[in-house]
């Protein structure tokens, strides 16, 4: 098992943390990581975009000139393509660009992703992260004592001084995993889920990952 440092909030060293090889040791799937990233940025997509056919075009219900006869070339209508405020050819139009994942290919392509960040250092573990209130001269000093200035912060449940002390700090974005009561959509049962803002675009993307102890703690329960 891969070992990390435990940090405090002031940026010391107070232990070690233990992690799960079938979670922070997994193999790297390049492929699986990439897909999950053009899935992420898909989905996002609003797809609003439009633009209209000749069809679509007002005007140009009356042939221009006679068919035959005046020297110039053929034509139906002043709303084709090839004239000015003609239809455009194959115009696009609203369209959902989303598609799907096996959840076993988006666990694995998180845990490639959670791999390579203990393999290149760049895991930052804290044995917490309590702020008494919105302050982001304090999420600053934590960062700063941490030695990274671009990074995703994670954090055990939704913590909202934390999430608005980071909110204005260039480079910095928080998430977070929690365990939630939900309903069983079958059985309409209570029962409890996991409620998570972590993805793997965020993760790449924000370069170090600086997480709590109690979330790679829930990570590990969740994926291993």
């Amino acid at each position: 098992m891969a070992t990390v440092s435990v940090y405090n909030m002031e940026g010391s060293k107070v232990g070690t943390m233990e992690l799960n090889d079938s979670v922070f040791g997994a193999k790297i799937n390049e492929h699986l990581v990439h897909m999950s990233v053009v899935q992420y940025l898909a989905n996002k997509r609003q797809g609003t975009q439009k633009a209209k056919t000749r069809s679509e075009v007002s005007g140009g219900g009356r042939k221009p000139w006679r068919q035959k006869g005046t020297g110039h070339a053929r034509q139906g209508s002043t709303r084709s393509p090839q004239w000015k405020g003609g239809g455009v050819v194959f115009a696009p139009v609203p369209r959902d660009y989303s598609f799907k994942l096996n959840k076993k290919e988006k666990a694995a392509a998180f845990k490639a992703v959670l791999t390579s960040k203990v393999q290149e250092n760049k895991i930052y573990v804290l044995d917490e992260l309590a702020l008494d209130s919105i302050k982001t001269k304090k999420m600053v000093g934590v960062l700063k004592g941490l030695g990274v200035d671009k990074a995703f912060v994670v954090t055990n449940g939704a913590n909202e001084n934390v999430r608005f002390s980071a909110r204005n700090i260039p480079g910095v974005k928080t998430g977070f995993i929690a365990k939630v009561n939900g309903t069983d959509k079958k059985t309409g049962e209570e029962k409890e889920t996991i409620s998570s803002t972590l993805n793997v675009y965020d993760l790449l993307k924000y370069g170090s990952l600086v997480i709590t102890k109690a979330a790679v703690e829930l990570i590990e329960e969740v994926y291993a």
